[in-house]
């Protein structure tokens, strides 16, 4: 099995990409590069950390603490996102709502496998 099995890998990278095509299509230039530039690498954050903790899946307990450094980053990739529609740098109501609601669903899903690998640890499946 690889990370890229995981459903939560998977939400998180198609989090990715429509965040980082909103932030370039949908914002004023200079918030492009200012939150822009934030919540872009808070999204790959997410990312990049299920793919470093998978890697160390084998260690129940680093396997667990990298899962809550990805939730970490799906909240602060949250509050980026609730910052610019706010702040009215993100006028797309129907986008912002789609987005928000999908990295909420994430943060619960990456709470259900921190929960799941407490319970039953299983380094391969």
């Amino acid at each position: 099995m690889s990370y890229r099995n995981l459903d939560v890998w998977k939400m998180a990278r198609e989090l990715v990409i429509d965040i980082h095509k909103m932030t370039l299509e949908k914002l004023p230039k200079f918030e492009a590069f200012e939150e822009g530039g934030q919540i872009r690498r808070s999204s790959k954050s997410v990312l990049s950390t299920l793919v470093e903790g998978y890697g160390r899946r084998h260690y129940k307990q680093e396997f667990i603490r990298y899962l809550h450094y990805a939730i970490a980053s799906n909240d602060e990739t949250l509050d980026h996102l609730e910052i610019l529609y706010e702040t009215g740098s993100l006028t797309d109501k129907e986008l912002y709502a789609n987005i928000h609601e999908r990295l909420e669903i994430l943060g619960k899903k990456l709470n259900m496998l921190i929960k799941s690998v407490t319970k039953g640890h299983i380094s391969e499946k």
